[in-house]
């Protein structure tokens, strides 16, 4: 296992590029096996979670094909499905893969797929999965920790969820464009990412109009045609809103390009109530910080509201504000896991529940901290890059599941920071004289 050595009090400065967004990227793969053929598509992440997808798509009997010498642009054959099942091994490592469930009942007309089970940041139930794919016609019996579906016929159907869950939505959209006349979602999640499925999904022959609302209509079609045309993956907008707080937190300058400029909408606000200044240029962001961070107070919503997924990394810049603010979870039960290692880094915080109030301080030290979940991780790593001293950071699993070269891409913007092995012995903290001046 790998750890970084993170060296603090370098402002970021310069440009850099938003890889393919990982949550978009997950549900489209496995969209491909609703047309038998060879897909291609382009702006793929190179991440751990990416890979989980493709082996599981590989087990299936749909290989891959990605160039030798790396790159974004991958092509699938899902001529043959071989199996239709999603076993455990791989579900438990990348949750996301539940989402191949919907695919599998709509081209096999049955499908075995791991519970996914809890994660650090809370219960994720799939209960509203079902709901929708059982109103299409589907049938489930739960045994030995796995659905067992089956489906005779799917048809379409009024599906009304009860909460808008973002992996529900795009499960139930992705059987019903095979469906029998016309099915509505209603309550459905509206986040960008579905956006971006059902353009995907319309690039294959699919009759879907409402996404980005809560309202999506579908008309099934009796085939689907393989996205030969290479489809582009969108931006990552939490990759894109991670490197913009790690400007802002480090008092830098940085422009994030190939930015889904539409989907930051709440980010980029936030970050201006926070006293930076920020600018759009097309798909090219600019922030710039030279003065002191103002605290703000955020709720984690669904989209359009604050997402979830920044969450710890805005808690890592406010422990820099000058005040305090408030932080309210709304989204996941247990996602302030992150707040006690940014304690050990000198931030001040106080949790009550799903709220956390954050005390800003003039300064952060380095220490030895440990990523609980892959947004964690990013909220640590930019805490390590605004704090005096060295922070030593370990668990990168989680880091490298959802941040394509991420230590790389911020060193190119004058982060110091190395990823060692863990034997590797590290001084962390400050030293006595630069403690004394804290």
């Amino acid at each position: 296992m790998d750890k970084l050595v993170i060296h603090g009090g370098h402002p970021l400065q310069g440009t850099v590029r938003a890889s393919g967004a990982k949550n978009a990227a997950l549900p489209i793969l496995i969209a491909t096996l609703l047309a038998p053929g060879e897909h291609v598509i382009d702006n793929v992440p190179e991440l751990v979670d990416v890979s989980f997808t493709l082996s599981l798509l590989g087990r299936i009997g749909c290989p891959s094909l990605i160039p030798a010498e790396g790159g974004a642009r991958v092509r699938l054959d899902t001529t043959r499905v071989a199996f239709s099942e999603a076993p455990y091994d791989v579900v438990r490592k990348m949750r996301a893969s539940v989402v191949a469930l919907g695919p599998l009942l709509a081209r096999c007309g049955h499908a075995r797929v791991s519970l996914p089970g809890g994660c650090a940041i809370g219960v994720r139930p799939i209960d509203q999965h079902l709901k929708g794919l059982e109103a299409l016609g589907c049938r489930f019996e739960l045994e030995g920790g796995y659905v067992n579906g089956v489906v005779e016929h799917l048809r379409g159907a009024e599906i009304h969820l009860d909460v808008p869950t973002v992996t529900g939505t795009e499960n139930i959209m992705m059987a019903a464009v095979l469906a029998d006349g016309v099915s509505v979602i209603h309550n459905a999640a509206a986040e960008p990412e579905i956006v971006d499925l059902a353009c995907f999904l319309r690039a294959m022959g699919a009759r879907i109009r409402g996404e980005g609302t809560d309202t999506i209509e579908i008309d099934g079609v009796p085939a689907l045609r393989p996205a030969r045309n290479p489809y582009r993956i969108m931006g990552d907008r939490i990759e894109a809103g991670t490197y913009l707080v790690g400007g802002a937190i480090t008092g830098g300058a940085v422009t994030v390009e190939r930015a889904p400029v539409a989907a930051l909408g709440p980010v980029l606000d936030t970050l201006r109530q926070a006293g930076c200044e920020v600018t759009v240029d097309g798909d090219r962001v600019h922030l710039r910080r030279d003065g002191d961070l103002r605290p703000v107070d955020i709720e984690t919503r669904p989209h359009p509201g604050f997402p979830t997924d920044m969450q710890a990394q805005w808690m890592a810049l406010m422990a820099l504000a000058q005040g305090t603010s408030t932080i309210r979870e709304t989204i996941f039960e247990n996602r302030f896991m992150h707040a006690a290692e940014l304690m050990r880094l000198g931030a001040r915080i106080e949790l009550d529940g799903n709220t956390a109030r954050v005390h800003g301080r003039e300064q952060l030290t380095g220490a030895t901290v440990m990523a609980t979940d892959l947004r964690a991780s990013a909220s640590l790593f930019l805490a390590g890059l605004a704090a005096r001293g060295t922070t030593e950071m370990l668990r990168l699993y989680h880091l490298d599941r959802g941040y394509e070269k991420l230590e790389a891409k911020l060193a190119a913007l004058g982060a110091q920071v190395e990823r060692v092995p863990d034997d590797v012995r590290v001084r962390t903290g400050v030293s006595a004289d630069d403690r004394a001046a804290i």
